[in-house]
């Protein structure tokens, strides 16, 4: 019997089993007990219709429970422009295919390009490549750059304030290796940089920071590049990009790498992913950065024309000596992205970076007013900010009364960093997405609750 998608027929599965000496497919599961093995019997359900599948999927999708967010935390609520979807699900688009032959991936290539290009732009780095999985990602990757561009050095410096899920990627890159992670302490919501330059040795590779940080603060960078330069180190800032919209850009405040995550251009909350990380640097390390890169050309007759260029240091041709391997279906969230760009212009960026800046700090003042509620630092922020509440207990009815209400009224900082310090911090995001009308009805909520 042939079946439609087992190609091999019976006289090709006895020619198989004779090659190796067997003369039936039990002999090959015979190292197996039989209680490791299924039955004849396996226990599955009758298959289900079409329509009942679907009515199915509906009922559990029902359980969902829809509000207005203000939960930030690395993932926000963006607008995004309808071009974005309609444009990024063109079945040319929507491909594994990694685009090595250039005469066939024109479209693609080019896309990637202008993706490079705009990451270059904001960052006012030199050189972008053609997107990572997420910020984590990056993050790790451009630790492993710093190492890899001073000698002898083990240890990367990160700051104590920045996002728990990506100092927990970067602790678990460097376990089982002989890389470290050295953590640069806080002070009133952002990273000591009096202590910089007694933790710098011989040992240290650089610094990883993040602005807008884990509390949302902006973060001040003044003369960091100096010292981490005089010792021979790199540094690296974390930002959300459509935040340098309205603060300096990486390469403002002297960094040579510029990492982060474009969730908030174009890339919809969906469970936390997918995303789509960035990575720039300065020019003198476009030979260390990981991933791909798309370069634009001429071609005989003359025309432009784009193809991947420096392979040497890619997966398919290094294998074990290349930093990184990223799948070509990340080239998808980042058209996603350069959709979005495209769609905004610089101009769109800005208003949508000033709308979350002044929203955010609308609320977060009425806020402050109430009763039981504190602004923690009097620091600058962008579009989230950290409240701490009086106790426990006017924390989780301020929560659960919001929910009954219809809004998520933010994220418990201990929830992402478990530890007590964090128990009464609530962090609250508001994005250029939140209307006036939902602005005022999570204060009326807060201020019924918190009277």
């Amino acid at each position: 019997m042939v079946y439609p998608y087992i190609p091999h027929t019976e006289e090709d599965r006895k020619m198989m089993l004779s090659s190796i000496g067997l003369q039936s497919i039990d002999q090959l599961f015979e190292g197996l007990g039989e209680e490791l093995q299924l039955s004849d019997s396996v226990p599955i359900s009758h298959g289900r219709t079409e329509d009942e599948v679907q009515r199915m999927i509906d009922s559990i999708a029902q359980r969902n429970v829809r509000g207005i967010p203000f939960l930030g935390c690395g993932c926000y609520d963006h607008i995004i422009p309808a071009t974005v979807k309609s444009l990024s699900s063109l079945p040319s688009f929507v491909t594994a295919y990694t685009p090595y032959q250039a005469e066939m991936s024109q479209g693609l290539l080019q896309a990637i390009y202008e993706f490079q290009s705009m990451i270059c732009e904001i960052t006012g780095m030199d050189v972008a490549n053609a997107s990572l999985y997420d910020g984590s990602h990056a993050a790790s990757e451009a630790a492993s750059l710093m190492i890899g561009a001073k000698r002898k050095s083990s240890t990367v410096l990160v700051s104590s304030t920045i996002h728990p899920f990506i100092l927990a990627v970067l602790t678990t890159w460097a376990k089982g290796t002989d890389r470290t992670i050295r953590i640069l302490k806080e002070k009133e919501g952002v990273v000591d940089l009096s202590i910089l330059d007694a933790e710098l040795d011989e040992s240290c590779a650089g610094l990883i920071v993040q602005s807008p940080n884990r509390y949302g603060l902006l973060e001040d960078y003044s003369s960091v590049s100096e010292t981490l330069h005089s010792h021979g180190c790199l540094f690296a800032i974390l930002s959300d990009p459509l935040s340098l919209a309205i603060q300096k850009s990486q390469a403002e405040w002297g960094a040579d790498i510029a990492i982060g995550d474009t969730q908030s251009l174009g890339l919809p909350l969906a469970f936390g992913g997918p995303s789509c990380g960035y990575m720039a640097v300065t020019e003198s390390l476009m030979r260390r950065i990981p991933g791909r890169i798309v370069g634009a050309t001429t071609d005989a007759q003359g025309r432009r024309g784009f193809t991947l260029t420096l392979q040497a240091r890619e997966q398919h041709i290094k294998r074990e000596r290349a930093t990184s391997n990223v799948c070509s279906n990340q080239a998808l969230a980042a058209l996603m992205t350069t959709i979005h760009l495209s769609s905004l212009g610089w101009s769109g960026m800005v208003e949508a970076a000033n709308q979350s800046y002044a929203k955010a700090h609308y609320l977060a003042y009425h806020l402050a007013q109430l009763p039981g509620i504190t602004l923690i630092w009097d620091k600058p922020f962008w579009c989230e900010f950290p409240l701490v509440f009086s106790d426990a207990k006017k924390m989780r009815k301020f929560l659960q009364e919001l929910r009954n209400e219809g809004i998520f009224a933010g994220v418990r900082l201990a929830a992402l960093t478990r530890q007590a310090k964090d128990e009464l911090v609530l962090l609250v995001a508001v994005t250029e997405k939140r209307s006036r009308e939902e602005l005022e009805l999570y204060l009326a909520a807060a201020r019924r609750v918190m009277k």
